[in-house]
């Protein structure tokens, strides 16, 4: 997923951003947001859209790291949260898997 969004202008500030709040899977940044990417990894979907996933549980947990982060790493980009929904029905080796980012997802 890093490697789309560098493809589309993107930097990838960090990867797996860990705090006692949670997880971020990829924070990236391109000039005039700085992106909280939640990735969602699934073969199909059979049983709804990746998106689904990122519940409001998942949101608040995600907003708390998010804040943690913005205080050890001031900036002036506007900060948003995207989700990303790869669908890759041979796995995380799917040369060419279907992807759907959503931005300002929550």
């Amino acid at each position: 997923m890093a490697e789309w969004l560098q493809a589309r202008g993107w930097r990838i500030s960090a990867r797996n951003f860990r705090c006692r709040m949670g997880e971020i899977d990829l924070i990236a940044e391109n000039g005039r947001y700085l992106a909280f990417v939640e990735v969602k990894l699934r073969k199909d979907g059979s049983y709804g859209a990746a998106c689904e996933a990122v519940t409001l549980s998942k949101q608040r947990k995600l907003r708390a790291a998010a804040e943690y982060y913005l205080i050890s790493h001031p900036t002036a980009l506007q900060p948003r949260f995207d989700v990303a929904e790869v669908y890759a029905p041979q796995g995380v080796r799917t040369e060419r898997p279907d992807i759907y980012y959503i931005e300002n997802a929550f």
